[in-house]
């Protein structure tokens, strides 16, 4: 009989059979690794003769997090096709736009979304759509794996071939997909392995979204590979995860979130009397930690080990171990394992120790490429090397610190925002002159955008006109907090916005609340 070599929840289900592999907490479902590597192959079944997925063809889901969309993921790894989680957050619009880039043939979705999908399904190319509550339950979801064999046709897999597409926010306007081989999974899960001590015994908690790369492999996929057992939150509740944490008998060791994540479950009452001494790993990523958030769980001995990734990473590129997090606060770590990284400057050679620039990677665990865009390839990697559009320095001790986005994304609430996307809707907008988006600091999200408004002559709108605009056309958490009025934006010679002369200026400004 073949092995497959690539299909780890195949793996661990011969060997391991009754060991629990998910847990849904909103379902309260539990699965063993064979009962989740059956159902697997049931639905890659259906898949195959039902829909006419072969290999190569994308699988779309439309889902908030549950043990559904790891499923679908395994599926797809024994057929050979091409996963494709997409934010939820995002508009009708948004999603026509990723869906017709990357057609997928079928859709698989959350209850709650089938009107998004019915407006979709009139607009893009999916032929097949299977409806799920994240649950169980009388769904078209679980009447396909009941009513499947478990014996589709399996696909020869090589770490070249692609796993996933996960969609970002493009600087251009337009969202990129990034696409995820066999092989970065794998590389990913070394990297970020042995840094956060992840084994068989690993009892993770998952509460980022899993269209997200930091839901999907921090630490989900890299549990699989370990053969350990992941938990999965519906969506972030901070009291539910200090009761998780807190309590013996789930034998949770694993969590990560973004800072966000850690400053609400500080504030919740729960938080002072919470016991974290079985945590063997508390990683935090997404966005730049604020050193007093890391001292407030320092003091209840619970070390925050940062890193750095992207989604088009895998997302793994520096990391922290226990003691380098309370060693070095504010720093995002070493190299990681089987990764390459140069900090240079503007002409692409390497800066001097100490100084700033930005932050090249290279190695397994890059992505091949965007797909559907040998443009933004051409634009994003040199010789192997990707350019990450962070600025980074490393002190003498090789610890790398990210001290600012080389571009001009900032992260809201552990969401990247780019601000040529949110300015090309509201270019549109009658009565805008010009206009810049920009960053700013925010006690709740660590960053939210700030809408720089020149008006046309005679134009008659405010700030609650501007952003009732942008409702059905952005993702909330893209949408402006913040509007503030000038007379002009501040310019080069060339005509290009000098935005952070615009940030200094909006600092010394009243912001103005939406």
């Amino acid at each position: 009989m073949a092995v497959k070599h690539y299909d780890w929840l195949a793996h661990h289900a011969e060997r391991v059979p009754e060991k629990t592999v998910w847990i849904d907490l909103h379902s309260n479902r539990s699965f063993s690794y064979a009962e989740a590597d059956d159902r697997s192959l049931r639905l890659a079944a259906h898949l195959q003769r039902n829909c006419g997925i072969e290999k190569g063809d994308r699988v779309g889901v439309l889902a908030m997090n549950s043990t559904d969309i790891l499923e679908v993921q395994s599926a797809c790894a024994k057929i050979g096709a091409i996963f494709l989680p997409l934010n939820w957050r995002l508009t009708v619009s948004e999603l026509e736009f990723i869906i017709t880039d990357a057609a997928p043939k079928v859709m698989i979705h959350d209850a709650q979304f089938a009107g998004e999908i019915a407006e979709l399904k009139d607009k893009t190319p999916f032929t097949h759509s299977l409806e799920t509550t994240g649950g169980g339950g009388d769904t078209a979801y679980e009447a396909a794996i009941s009513g499947a064999s478990p014996d589709p046709v399996l696909a020869e897999i090589t770490h070249e071939d692609v796993w996933t597409i996960m969609y970002t926010s493009g600087t251009t306007g337009l969202p990129k997909g990034a696409i995820n081989t066999y092989g970065m999974t794998f590389y990913n899960a070394i990297n970020l392995g042995f840094p956060m001590k992840l084994s068989p015994d690993t009892v993770a908690l998952t509460i980022l979204p899993l269209f997200h790369t930091g839901g999907l492999n921090c630490y989900s996929s890299v549990a699989l590979y370990v053969g350990g057992t992941t938990l999965v939150m519906r969506a972030f509740d901070p009291g539910e995860c200090l009761r998780l944490i807190d309590d013996a008998n789930t034998g949770l060791t694993h969590f990560f979130g973004v800072p966000a994540n850690y400053l609400f479950m500080s504030q919740h009452p729960a938080f002072a009397t919470t016991d974290f001494s079985r945590l063997v790993c508390a990683g935090i990523g997404g966005a730049p930690t604020p050193v007093p958030l890391l001292e407030t769980y320092e003091k209840y001995g619970v070390a925050l080990q940062q890193g750095y990734g992207m989604t088009e990473t895998s997302p793994t590129v520096l990391a922290q171990d226990a003691a380098m997090a309370t060693g070095k606060p504010g720093s995002t770590g070493k190299v990681a394992l089987n990764t390459e990284v140069r900090v240079v400057g503007e002409n692409g050679e390497d800066v001097a120790q100490g100084e700033t620039g930005e932050l090249w990677v290279k190695g397994p665990n890059i992505t091949p490429g965007y797909w559907n865009r040998p443009e933004a390839n051409a634009e994003a990697i040199t010789d192997g090397w990707l350019h990450t559009g962070d600025a980074c320095r490393v002190d003498e001790d090789g610890h790398y610190y990210i001290v600012d986005r080389w571009k001009d994304m900032y992260i809201s609430g552990g969401e990247n925002v780019y601000p040529a996307e949110v300015e090309s809707v509201l270019f549109k907008m009658e009565g805008i002159a010009d206009l810049a988006i920009i960053g700013v600091p925010d006690d709740r999200w660590d960053e939210v955008g700030c809408a720089v408004v020149v008006k046309a002559p005679e134009a008659d709108f405010d700030k609650d006109d501007l952003i009732l605009y942008c409702q059905d056309k952005l993702a909330k958490y893209k949408i402006p907090k913040h509007v503030v009025f000038m007379d002009e934006l501040p310019r080069n010679a060339t005509g290009k916005v000098l935005k952070r002369v615009l940030i200094d200026e909006v600092g010394d400004l009243q912001l103005a609340a939406v």
